[in-house]
């Protein structure tokens, strides 16, 4: 099978195991859809292997899928082709998508049919939306996305899930249309020009740098406008924490892993090489958002007592660290921005397993309902803890590489660099940005395993009994957010417990008995994703070495640029630096000297 094949199946995969679903007895529905799921993952292996583009930076396979067709007469074309970048979030795609189906195996227990089928259907678009060479074809994948989440969230939601998906709907459409008016006068522009409609990709960012400098300003604020929401930047993330509140556990997994992911991937595919010189521009006061979003949401989380809701939350800082790393325009902030992405949806997305898996036990994630949970869950307790460390970045652990890398290619942001990729940023928004996510992150993390796993047992279901006695046998059934009930009993550890529909409803069902513990299954949707944890953290140089000629790429426009707009500010006395010294002149702040010294070797940190 060609590359092509193969990018084409990966899409069709999916839709046809919603087809199947459609068709066959409800009690198919979960096994059809994992099946169909880890399809689409043995096959993005598959291409994995053959790419042979994993070090030059260059699209495979980039052809048109229809090359004589109806849609290529239009200037719309079917051109599917990935990059180093784009494949590792296809792997990520793939490889949680059925982890989170096959973690909903008890959770849902109603309307399987539509739950399964919804979720094909969004692996199906968010691959689109990575694998699109062509920016209609983008825009419909990363457009379509909203349709199954938003029906995920609506119908298997909790009890402000109607709220919750009204919100999501008209955050992330209002923001796409926007987007899309940006790419069409591009697109508009270009056919003036050449007489010819064409959106693909490379054309479209080729034409827009010819564009007057107020165009490209409106052209690349437009656009970011779309992706911020998605990402989301403050203030555009008030939808977030409340879809993920009100979403399935699996809904929540895909929403931090992949679909979050869609912002920060059209920022770097689309956005930044369209419009350089306007990026620039718009470089300070979107660092001013980032940084923002990591300490005054970080503070945000301290106050939180649902679990769900604080690791919510937490994703918005964990974006702003992300997208801050981005802006600092040099491979090393930009290696860790696109690793960032890739740890935060396997450490996230495990949280949101684990805290899915434990509310299926006990119906709460409210904190102050929970305490002392490792004298009866010990095993679940172990990977709460883990990841949590993941989450804060631990030394050795995945979150670790990502969000140094990021913190230190802000630092290294400054005009004077000898990197060759001179920024606008610096280490006072490295500091910032650090205090708020090491320090405040640590923090909130912290106190929630603090709370919910050491201490005296305390659950619904257990009484006040500090360990010693029962244990909760918990029962579901009902409507809506009804119907949770809990009953105790004596027994030992070994004693189980009846599973609700999903996280926050129960449409009928018949139940699930779970073992106090994790289960034999849920251990083996948690291991996977601790095991690659730990790998990245411990050896992460394969995946920086991969990342980086993507990004270079990237970055070709941006030291001009930089340059350019430094030497405008210059002529209008805007930027308060001195002249041009020799270079054995030691002059520069002792903070700049450091970041000079850092940003030199750029290419050996960030390999």
């Amino acid at each position: 099978m060609t590359l092509s094949a193969m990018l084409l199946w990966m899409l069709l995969a999916p839709l046809v195991g919603a087809v199947a679903i459609a068709v066959s007895p409800r009690h198919l529905a979960k096994h059809i859809g994992l099946a169909s799921s880890l399809v689409v993952l043995f096959l993005s292996i598959v291409f994995a292997v053959q790419f042979p583009a994993w070090t030059t930076g260059a699209f495979v396979p980039d052809t048109n899928v229809f090359p004589d067709g109806v849609v290529s007469l239009t200037g719309v074309t079917f051109t599917l082709g990935v990059d180093s970048v784009s494949l590792l979030l296809i792997l990520l795609t793939t490889f949680l998508t059925p982890l989170a189906l096959w973690g909903s195996y008890t959770a849902i227990e109603g309307r399987e049919r539509e739950f399964y089928g919804w979720f094909l259907t969004l692996l199906s678009a968010m691959l689109l939306a990575f694998m699109a060479r062509d920016v209609i074809a983008f825009y419909v994948g990363y457009e379509f996305t909203i349709v199954p989440m938003l029906f995920l969230i609506a119908i298997f939601g909790g009890d402000d899930r109607k709220y919750a998906s009204l919100k999501f709907f008209v955050f992330t459409f209002v923001g796409s249309v926007i987007t899309l008016a940006a790419l069409v006068y591009v697109a508009s522009k270009s056919a003036e020009a050449t007489k010819v409609w064409d959106f693909s990709l490379s054309a479209l960012q080729a034409h827009a740098k010819t564009l007057s400098p107020k165009e490209q300003f409106w052209v690349f604020v437009a656009l970011m406008v779309g992706f911020c929401v998605k990402v989301p930047f403050f203030p555009v993330h008030t939808w977030l924490p409340l879809a993920h509140t009100q979403a399935p556990t699996a809904g929540s997994v895909i929403l931090a892993g992949t679909l979050l992911k869609l912002g920060t991937y059209g920022v770097y595919r689309i956005a930044l090489p369209m419009a350089p010189n306007a990026a620039v521009e718009t470089v300070g006061f979107l660092a001013i958002l980032c940084v923002i979003a990591v300490v005054a949401i970080s503070l945000v989380c301290c106050a939180q007592t649902d679990m769900k809701k604080l690791v919510a939350y937490s994703s918005v800082a964990h974006m702003g660290v992300c997208m801050l790393g981005m802006l600092s325009l040099n491979p090393l902030g930009m290696n860790g921005s696109i690793l960032y992405m890739i740890n935060h949806g396997l450490s996230t997305g495990a949280l949101f397993l684990c805290i899915g898996f434990m509310y299926e036990r006990y119906h709460t994630k409210d904190m102050d309902q929970l305490s002392g949970l490792a004298k009866v869950m010990p095993i679940w307790a172990f990977f709460v803890v883990f990841f949590t460390m993941t989450s804060v970045g631990l030394p050795g652990l995945n979150g670790f590489v990502s969000e140094f890398l990021c913190l230190m290619g802000a630092f290294a942001a400054t005009t004077h660099t000898d990197s060759g990729f001179p920024g606008l940023l610096g280490p006072k928004w490295m500091i910032v940005a650090g205090v708020g996510s090491l320090i405040f992150g640590a923090v909130y993390m912290l106190y929630m395993v603090g709370r919910v796993v050491w201490g005296p047992l305390k659950a619904p279901g257990h009484g006040d009994d500090h360990g010693h006695g029962a244990v909760a046998a918990v029962g579901h059934a009902g409507g809506h957010g009804a119907g949770q009930g809990a009953a105790s009993g004596a027994g030992s550890s070994s004693t189980t417990a009846a599973g609700p529909k999903h996280d926050d409803s129960a449409a009928g069902g018949h139940g699930h008995r779970l073992p106090t513990d994790l289960s034999a299954r849920e251990i083996a949707i948690l291991a996977p994703l601790a095991v690659i944890c730990l790998v990245i953290g411990i050896h992460p140089y394969p995946l920086l070495d991969v990342i980086t000629p993507s990004t270079k790429a990237t970055l070709a426009g941006y030291p001009e640029a930089v340059r350019d707009f430094d030497a405008t500010r210059e002529s209008r006395g805007e930027l308060a630096t001195a002249p041009a010294l020799p270079a054995d002149a030691p002059t520069t702040p002792a903070a700049t000297d450091a970041s000079t010294a850092l940003g030199s070797n750029l290419g050996v940190i960030a390999r």
